[in-house]
């Protein structure tokens, strides 16, 4: 296992059904996450996306589903093409007494090119915060 990962944990004021619902229809994807254009929680499901800082370089992702547990965990790899590495993004649920927890975890960044300052893990930190603790944070409580 990789010893570079990152973990963002929030508990949101909203059902299990519902954060899954955000973690799996494209369409409410888009509102907190990338836009993807199918999007599906089938192992194997193969799905890409472009990202980036705005104005900066856009790299894209190409990530394959590699475990559903329906309302529970939802894993997938997470690679960018033309370059080496392989990392893995895992979403886990759990209920928790003001609503339902997610635990993200993005292990394996250790193995992008170290000589990519795009990917060094405090962009990935500062991303997936972003991500969860406001955007998804506005989608679910709003």
């Amino acid at each position: 296992m990789s010893s570079k990962s990152v973990i963002v944990e929030r508990v949101f004021d909203a059902d299990k059904a519902m954060v899954w619902k955000t973690l799996k229809e494209k369409e409410l994807m888009k509102q907190w996450y990338f836009g993807v254009e199918e999007f599906k929680t089938v192992i194997g499901f193969k799905f890409e996306f472009w990202g980036g800082e705005k104005g900066a370089k856009q790299w894209k992702h190409l990530c394959v589903i590699t475990e559903v547990i329906p309302e529970k965990k939802l894993t997938y790899s997470w690679k960018y093409e033309g370059y080496s590495g392989m990392s893995y993004v895992t979403f886990e649920l759990f209920e928790a007494e003001n609503g339902t927890k997610l635990k993200l975890t993005h292990t394996g960044i250790d193995t992008f090119p170290a000589d990519i300052p795009e990917l060094a893990i405090h962009n990935f930190e500062k991303g997936w915060k972003q991500a969860i603790n406001v955007s998804l944070k506005a989608l679910l409580e709003s």
